[in-house]
């Protein structure tokens, strides 16, 4: 299968990959009997994801989004109570949230990790907001010491990790996923680790488990049956079917035990890249992501800053007619039509709007060979003046 408009021999900006033994467990799910939530390969990769980034609790969910929205509602969010989203991420990070009745207060990014911006943030605050939700863009953390600053004395505000991009990256020696209440991970077909569509919540507080399980279970306390923790389960809270298949745990499971290997495929195309591009920055006006001494990458994607949104859309379209497929990244979000509808007031994000402009992602998968990564940098040299 190509994309859209692309042939077979285009460089495709992302190839799904098998790495181990995914369709083996995938079988035994079926042959085993157990397809649904909760069976033995959800339990292994849950074990795997626990240990990898401390949750007191791991809980498998259908996507991202609805690990957010499993997030938000653990939140109890109440008539008047704001969210601040950064504005540029995807959808869900602020959806989540409105769809539980909250007003969305959208916050710029700072330009050097494209994290959300504390500076900006502490503007932002007031007595209505409830929650922030810092994106690690491509798998680098934002700057959660600035965050804390600006949090100092609101305890009652949750710290919920959209750390869709960021599963392995590190903040000062600590796992992302691990510095909020809540976290967020996606196992989508173009992460790091994948399973088509998948996702997990992260709870970090102890004192949240419970109720997470009651509304991960369809409002159910299902799970403290099966601990033995009561005789019997029945309806206790509001909650939805929020768990992931069997068969694609199995999936995600076949992954994670090739979790190294993954990384390390990954870091070798990042740094491939950042090295064949490193002496055309200056005569081109190219800006390659930036890595901050204090964290380590997930390796999640490659992006280049272009000088100005003009420059970026031609070599979109110069590097697609040579047979490379890169793509352009987020929409901001206050400025768009459900962003206006869902916000609390109207914010001015002018990074977000320049970046947004600026920024072209770089086919970027597991087994993108060096002979492909040679052409995708041929392809936008010669798409961008010298």
């Amino acid at each position: 299968m190509t994309e859209r408009g692309s042939t077979t021999d285009d460089i495709r900006f992302n190839v799904p990959a098998l790495e181990g033994r995914e369709l083996e467990y995938m079988q035994q799910a079926v042959t085993a009997g157990h397809t649904s939530a909760g069976g033995p390969f959800s339990k292994q990769a849950a074990e795997v994801l626990q240990a990898e980034t401390g949750a007191e609790e791991v809980l498998l969910t259908t996507s991202c989004t609805s690990a957010l929205e499993l997030s938000a509602m653990l939140l109890d969010l109440q008539p008047g109570d704001t969210v601040v989203v950064p504005s540029f991420t995807f959808t869900s990070s602020a959806l989540a949230f409105a769809r539980e009745g909250a007003k969305i207060v959208f916050c710029d990014i700072e330009p050097q990790t494209l994290g959300l911006d504390p500076a900006h943030l502490e503007s932002l605050l007031d007595d209505s907001v409830r929650a922030v939700v810092p994106v690690h863009y491509a798998g680098v953390a934002c700057d959660m010491e600035g965050l804390g600053k600006a949090l100092e004395g609101r305890p009652d505000v949750a710290v919920v990790e959209d750390n869709a991009h960021g599963l392995f990256g590190r903040w000062q020696g600590r796992r992302l996923g691990h510095l909020g209440r809540f976290a967020t991970l996606s196992f989508h077909e173009t992460k790091n680790i994948i399973c088509g569509e998948g996702g997990a919540l992260l709870v970090n507080e102890g004192r949240d488990v419970d109720r997470a399980r009651v509304l991960y279970d369809k409002g159910t306390n299902r799970r403290a049956f099966f601990l033995g923790q009561v005789d019997k389960y029945s309806w206790m809270d509001t909650g939805s079917s929020f768990g992931l298949s069997d068969l694609l745990a199995g999936y995600l499971f076949g992954q994670l035990e090739q979790r190294e290997v993954i990384q390390a495929k990954r870091r070798t195309v990042f740094d491939r890249y950042a090295a064949m591009l490193s002496p055309h920055v200056a005569d081109r006006g190219i800006s390659l992501p930036v890595v901050p001494p204090d964290r380590e990458s997930a390796y999640h994607m490659f992006y280049v800053l272009l000088p100005d949104r003009a420059t970026r859309d031609d070599a979109l379209q110069g590097m697609r007619s040579l047979g490379v497929q890169p793509t352009f990244h987020y929409v901001p979000l206050h400025s768009s039509v459900g962003g206006r509808k869902v916000a609390a007031r109207a914010v001015d994000c002018p990074v977000t709007d320049d970046i947004s402009g600026r920024l072209m992602r770089l086919p970027f998968h597991n087994n993108l060979t060096e002979a492909q990564s040679e052409r995708v940098v041929a392809a936008l040299l010669s798409s961008v003046p010298a």
